[in-house]
């Protein structure tokens, strides 16, 4: 309350106007309490100190992750003696590099490599495009039973390798391709059951008035399938390639049934004689040596597709 003076004698006493619920909203919003900045600075700490352990487990675990790998590497370029000595070594003193020169002469290790690059590349490109295609047909055309005929697919899952694996090599022995690559090549190019699945759940993403629309401007299902489809899905392929590609590549027991003669041996048989040979004589190191020229390829396929593969995980967690 305030008093002023008008007229000498008189007095007007004012009384103060109070504040309205705006303007004190306006004051709350426009100033706030020492009270609530407390809890916003101790959720960023709480955020820092979950990312500095979470980033040190992971971490941790990729230490342990690539650890054998480094191990390979570092007992491929050691002497033998080196291999038994206590400390281990990680740092080879001295380096051998000529353990990457001998093991060309010690066994066919580039015969191996040629007949497993035929084997996976021929199995994994032709095979991808032809699950690609399958799995089109089952998600978005209309065929009659088609879900009849999914399904009948997806129970061959259930069915063991070891199951068919006589009937198999009978069948591919009266055809006369026994100790060639034909028997694990041919199974392979006609798709991958899980990967017809796993794209035809991709498809269903798709929308279905796109391929109308592209049926009405005169496109054939093959034309779709290569200009719309095939884009939209080529992250789903290319994580789905890798894994296919891993286990062709890593494949020993169908090429221990089928082949034979040295020079049609794959690379895992071509490691496999190497550790039966020279295991006894504890050359380690030329073992290690053609392990790692075998994770060679592997490590080149996922670093070309690593974008797609990244870029299939977001995809697939964005649609969850």
């Amino acid at each position: 309350m305030t008093q002023t003076q008008t007229s000498p004698g008189t007095r007007t006493l004012v009384l103060p106007t109070p504040p309205t619920r705006r303007g004190t909203l306006r004051r709350r919003i426009g100033k706030p309490s020492g009270n609530s900045a407390a809890p916003v600075g101790m959720r960023s700490r709480s955020y820092r100190t979950v990312n500095v352990i979470v980033t040190a487990i992971l971490s941790l675990g990729g230490i342990i992750m690539i650890a054998p790998l480094l191990w390979t590497f570092s007992t491929s370029l050691k002497t033998r003696e080196a291999v038994f000595a206590l400390p281990p070594q990680w740092i080879p003193d001295p380096v051998q590099w000529a353990n990457y020169l001998r093991v060309w002469d010690a066994g066919p290790l580039a015969s191996g490599i040629l007949n497993s690059v035929i084997v996976s590349v021929s199995v994994t490109v032709v095979g991808t495009i032809s699950s690609a295609v399958a799995a089109f047909a089952f998600a978005k055309m209309r065929l009659p039973y088609k879900n009849v005929v999914f399904l009948s697919l997806l129970a061959a899952i259930m069915i063991p390798f070891p199951t068919i694996m006589i009937p198999q090599f009978k069948m591919f022995a009266d055809a006369g391709l026994v100790d060639t690559l034909w028997p694990l090549i041919l199974p392979g190019i006609f798709g991958n059951i899980v990967m017809i699945f796993f794209l035809r759940q991709y498809l269903t993403s798709v929308p279905d008035s796109m391929i109308e629309a592209a049926k009405l401007d005169g496109a054939g299902y093959l034309r779709i399938f290569f200009t719309l489809i095939f884009p939209a899905i080529r992250p789903a392929i290319a994580a789905q390639f890798i894994l296919w590609f891993m286990a062709v590549w890593n494949d020993y027991l169908a090429p221990i049934i089928y082949l034979n003669s040295p020079e049609k041996q794959t690379l895992q048989l071509v490691i496999a004689t190497f550790n039966a040979t020279y295991a006894s004589q504890t050359d380690y190191p030329l073992i290690m040596a053609a392990s790692f020229i075998a994770l060679i390829p592997v490590l080149v396929v996922f670093l070309v597709f690593q974008r797609q593969i990244i870029e299939s995980v977001a995809l697939s967690g964005s649609k969850g």
